[in-house]
């Protein structure tokens, strides 16, 4: 299957340097929590993938819908401005993203980035072919989008990462049933310093979807964001979401042994350097 290779957007970051951009920290730099006080929550991308060019071989993602919806419902509650876009192509999946990377977000407090598709390591796929999943991430790096310089840059990849079935194994446990003043500073931070990516899956293995309830990882998140946004930090919640997925699910097929009682547990990456609070 065709690649689709990075727009011109992208090319122009890794042809030449960018030039130096003043960009401004948010907050103080030693607090412990990121400045979530801007004017505008932030907006929130979904691209949700369903169906596929023929020629792809790649089967409809049915109960995905469910996903999408129950994301932008939970979004839009805690006040993002939420954009869902449907089968895009992969071209217009990065033209979509280099365009949102290249707006002011000086008045938001962070972006979330949503994609609901097919996948493999280090692959996701439009609706006519697949893309490197970094081509996602390269456009909002803080020497290229200074306006989310010190702002969490939320990734959440619903797709397989490979072909693998998790069997578990079989555990025992315990089941409980009852200064003063301020001051100015310059620093330098990383360009690829605060973000944050959660896939359903680890690398090299499936994620699974109920064709009708939409996937276990998702449908886990809006759970925990529901629950906890307004009490716990993002990577906390998350942990609540991976505990969820690794130990209260287990799939159940009618397409033979090796398909069924299969697990699967997310996988959070994070370069954060502060809580987020979403809500």
């Amino acid at each position: 299957m065709d690649e689709v290779l990075p727009g011109d957007a992208e090319l122009r970051i890794r042809k030449g340097k960018p030039p130096a951009i003043d960009a401004v920290l948010p907050g103080l730099v030693d607090s412990s929590d990121y400045c979530m006080d801007f004017p505008h929550r932030g907006k929130c991308y979904i691209f949700n993938h369903k169906n596929f060019d023929s020629l792809t071989g790649l089967e409809a993602r049915h109960g995905t819908d469910a996903d999408a919806g129950r994301l932008k419902c939970c979004f839009r509650k805690m006040g993002f401005d939420v954009a869902l876009f449907r089968d895009l192509p992969a071209g217009e999946v990065l033209k979509e993203i280099y365009k949102v990377a290249e707006e002011d977000h000086s008045k938001n407090s962070c972006f979330v980035c949503c994609v609901l598709s097919h996948g493999e390591s280090g692959k996701l796929y439009g609706s006519d072919a697949k893309y490197k999943t970094e081509d996602l991430f390269a456009p909002f790096r803080s020497d290229i989008c200074p306006t989310l310089t010190g702002k969490p840059k939320i990734f959440f990849i619903s797709a397989c990462q490979g072909n693998k079935f998790d069997y578990g194994v079989s555990v025992k446990c315990n089941l409980v049933t009852d200064s003063s003043g301020v001051q100015e500073v310059t620093y330098r931070i990383p360009t690829h310093a605060d973000f944050l990516t959660v896939y359903a899956t680890v690398s090299g293995y499936c994620s699974w979807r109920d064709k009708t309830k939409g996937s276990w990882f998702i449908q886990a998140l809006c759970d925990a964001l529901e629950a906890h946004a307004k009490d716990m930090d993002l990577l906390g919640l998350l942990t609540v979401v991976n505990r969820k997925v690794a130990y209260k699910l287990e799939s159940c097929t009618s397409q033979g042994n090796s398909m069924s009682l299969t697990n699967q547990v997310p996988c959070v990456m994070s370069t954060l350097t502060r809580n987020i609070k979403l809500s």
